[in-house]
């Protein structure tokens, strides 16, 4: 697809527009010297001044069908540049989709909203004009349907009952663990095989611990509280019990955990669970894990690189009440191949028979880098290109299903790519909200992260202002230049002492 734009730069947000309708797509800007000769699809967009307003207009082709729509609109006031671009890039969208919807017959469940957090806007609406015109603005301005309007209120409420508890001093704690048994077809994640990356995980622990002290020595300093800890991946449950004595007890040595609200570890592939490693989790105190299943079917388990059964993933989640875990989450995937509407939910059916605290279910996110994109790449514009194997139906299941289990959702967000511009959303029976995935993606504190691939998230809660500290992306990166990226922590320093 070519993409190309006539009297502004809003590239980022056009793109986006586009992937709704063509997640897989390869976009090449117009301006691209590489661009392809005669292809099939092309969108023009263009802002320009028409007399005291601004005309928006949108043209395109896609397989030979051709649509343009436009209109003018009074410009929006400049005082604010941010705010300028911003509303200047929404009504762009509108005509955008107005003319992919009537090509593709797509009809954007969120609308025109693009970005990450739908319900991060949600709160600043509800604090800014109220229930009722925040409401108005999504399912009018924004175009967003009323049923994810609703879900984005819900959200949104639930949210800053957990704001609540975080003070300015706030921040939590990211492990990161990237090492998996295998390599599932749909992930995307910067992770490495157990298999492959075996010889470095001594190494890799060493000096995870070494930076797990460096960062608390830096969180006494400038008096931050820790809330709470999240050891993620990757699946960190493919180290064995030793490597994760080591980092909790590393934990424990560097930081005060007494008043810590929430310890939450990856426990994602039942096929690295068992119950040394559960045993070594609960003495650390981790009061909460994820045993995720992705689907309760065989086959579309197989398909999709799992390598363990549906049967393992309820023997290791029993294994884990009995341990005295009670509060677990299961991941689910909506739209994986091979699913369909009546198997994904039969799968949260037996995933709410099951009871954990949290459900989280996953719209299917079709990235370059994963085994599916290739698998599923777009070839012909229509809805089961935008959104594949009945994943609409399969999320309308869930927001039926779950609240009348006694789940209510308490966390959204989106990823680019995902099958249908649809979301991911958190549901949780009440208390059990997971705080730090509310905290981490409406970024109402810092997140500070370590390990290979980490990424640390500084929040100024007085302005908004966001910083972020990259930590070295593969572990063999995270080893071997461990110093280097240990000076970048004066970067958190730097950042409070404004």
């Amino acid at each position: 697809m070519i993409l190309s734009f006539e009297g502004h730069s809003f590239r980022y947000e056009c793109e986006k527009i586009c992937r709704i309708y063509f997640p897989t797509e390869k976009i090449v800007f117009g301006d691209a010297p590489s661009q392809p000769e005669n292809d099939p699809r092309r969108v023009k967009t263009c802002m320009e001044p028409q007399g005291e307003n601004l005309l928006f207009r949108c043209e395109a082709e896609i397989d030979g069908r051709f649509r343009g729509y436009g209109f003018a609109a009074a410009s929006p006031e400049p005082s604010d540049e941010a705010a300028y671009k911003a509303e200047c890039e929404k009504l762009l969208a509108k005509a955008m989709t107005r003319v992919l919807t009537d090509l593709t017959g797509i009809r954007p469940p969120w609308g025109i909203l693009t970005g990450v957090r739908p319900a991060k806007l949600m709160r600043r609406y509800l604090a800014q004009y109220g229930e009722a015109d925040a409401r108005r603005r999504f399912t009018g301005f924004l175009q967003v349907s009323p049923e994810k309007t609703e879900l984005a209120y819900q959200v949104a409420l639930a949210e800053n009952e957990c704001a609540a508890l975080s003070t300015e001093k706030s921040f939590s704690l990211y492990v990161s663990i990237p090492f998996c048994p295998t390599r599932c077809a749909y992930c995307s994640f910067v992770s490495h095989s157990i298999a492959q990356a075996k010889k470095l995980i001594p190494d890799y622990v060493k000096l995870l611990c070494r930076e797990i002290g460096q960062t608390a020595a830096i969180a006494r300093e400038l008096g931050l509280q820790l809330e709470t800890v999240y050891i993620g991946g990757g699946t960190p449950t493919s180290l064995d019990a030793e490597d994760l004595r080591q980092i909790t007890d590393a934990l424990h040595d560097a930081f005060d955990l007494r008043e810590l609200r929430e310890f939450t570890v990856e426990a994602g592939r039942p096929d690295t669970v068992d119950g040394e490693k559960l045993a070594t989790l609960k003495r650390a105190g981790v009061n909460r894990i994820s045993i995720n299943p992705q689907t309760f079917s065989d086959a579309v388990l197989e398909r999709i690189g799992r390598k363990h059964t549906a049967a393992e993933t309820v023997e290791k989640y029993q294994l884990a009440r009995r341990m005295g875990f009670d509060n677990i989450n299961m991941d689910l995937i909506a739209g994986l191949p091979g699913d369909t509407p009546e198997g994904f939910a039969a799968t949260l059916d037996r995933a709410i028979a099951l009871a954990p605290e949290n459900i989280t279910v996953h719209t299917l996110a079709l990235k370059r880098s994963s085994e599916l994109s290739s698998e599923n790449g777009a070839s012909s514009a229509g809805r089961q290109e935008a959104a594949p194997y009945g994943t609409p139906e399969m999320l309308a299941y869930a927001s039926n299903a779950l609240p009348t289990a006694g789940y209510a959702p308490y966390y959204m967000y989106r990823q680019s790519k995902s099958a249908g511009n649809l979301e991911n959303v958190g549901w949780t029976t009440p208390g059990h909200a997971c705080l730090y995935n509310v905290y981490m993606m409406e970024e109402l504190h810092s997140v500070l992260a370590v390990g290979g691939g980490a990424v640390t998230r500084l929040v100024d809660q007085q302005d908004g202002r966001i910083a972020r500290v990259y930590n070295f992306k593969y572990p063999y990166e995270y080893i071997g230049r461990f110093e280097e990226q240990s000076e970048r922590k004066d970067e958190i320093r730097t950042f409070y002492g404004r």
